[in-house]
């Protein structure tokens, strides 16, 4: 009798698992087929003054740069730059760009928003930023230090890394592995509903960083991640006026990027006594970099995504860093 129960029950837990499973993974379906049917209709918050005068003039150094052109980007067709940069000067935020509406590769630039999710789920005690996690296939995907001056250790499947640690690797040195990790601890649909709570509708996360057919179900055949500048300058600003869910959330994302290990990129040309809390990213035809800048006097925050290949856009980079900050150093003293 004994015996025959415990089979019971044990058809029982099974028949429960595989229905919490099935229930799961339509969860997922329905999150993938609204995310495939997202508008990316983009709307400038009424908190921004739209300057017409810093688009101008930021219209003006992107024509300088020959950035004002439609780029080839090989099997994907053709794309132009996405640009915004926010005056932080007088009481309100002054607004510009140039096609920041355009919704573009951010490469690993998105993985900002997910450390915005972590830490949200940190601070509503959840787990902690010392809380275990281990790192399992296939989210290993890194075979090497990208950045020589980063001792820290490639990590592997088995090991096991603090919240803390994974959201360090994640944005100083970039590491998909990291990120890959912090997706799955976070979850796409939470990490999203971040994203559409201020409105950042079509910038969703939808992808890891591996290949398609290491995806997990319900995910290999969505789109890829895209966002636009306007997205990713508001995402700056709300941690910059601590308004990214709270003032601890905010402060611990601005101390991430504050020791962001890229400087080739839009940190090569502005000056050295210029703090730049940013995330910047890379891969194929697009090279991409994000943040606040903060001398004491002048302060802004920019995003720029470039359709170039990297070998390409540092120099342009560089030459748009240093002229952009001279006009709005100018600004400031007018």
């Amino acid at each position: 009798m004994i015996y025959f129960v415990s089979i019971y029950f044990h058809h029982v837990i099974y028949d429960m698992k595989r229905i919490e499973a099935m229930y799961k993974y339509i969860i997922i379906l329905i999150s993938v087929l609204s995310l495939n049917s997202l508008s990316q209709d983009v709307t400038i918050p009424e908190y921004y003054i739209h300057d017409q005068e810093l688009t101008d003039s930021l219209q003006a150094i992107v024509q300088r740069i020959e950035l004002d052109q439609t780029f080839d980007i090989g099997d994907y067709g053709t794309e132009v730059i996405s640009f915004a940069v926010i005056d932080l000067h007088g009481d309100e935020p002054m607004l510009g760009g140039v096609n920041m509406d355009n919704f573009i590769y951010p490469a690993s630039v998105y993985k900002m928003y997910v450390a915005a999710e972590v830490l949200h789920q940190v601070s509503k005690g959840e787990y902690s930023l010392y809380e275990p996690f281990i790192v399992e296939q296939p989210n290993d995907v890194d075979r090497r230090v990208s950045l020589p001056n980063d001792p820290r250790p490639v990590p592997q499947a088995g090991d096991t890394l603090d919240v803390n640690y994974l959201l360090d690797l994640m944005i100083t040195r970039s590491s998909n592995t990291a990120a890959n990790c912090l997706i799955d601890l976070a979850t796409r649909e939470r990490i999203n509903e971040l994203m559409h709570r201020y409105g950042w509708h079509g910038s969703e996360v939808t992808r890891k960083f591996l290949s398609r057919e290491y995806e997990d179900p319900g995910y290999k055949e969505i789109r890829g991640t895209e966002t636009c500048a306007l997205h990713a300058a508001d995402f700056l600003y709300r941690i910059y006026s601590d308004q990214l869910v709270d003032a601890w959330v905010s402060r611990q994302m601005l101390t991430l990027l504050g020791r962001q290990l890229d400087k080739s990129k839009l940190a090569a040309g502005f000056p050295n006594n210029a703090m730049f809390y940013h995330k910047s990213g890379w891969w194929s035809y697009w090279t991409n970099d994000t943040g606040i800048v903060d001398d004491g006097e002048t302060k802004f925050i920019i995003a720029a995504f470039l359709p170039l290949r990297q070998q390409e856009a540092l120099p342009k980079f560089e030459q748009l860093a240093q002229e952009v900050f001279q006009l709005m150093r100018s600004r400031r003293n007018n």
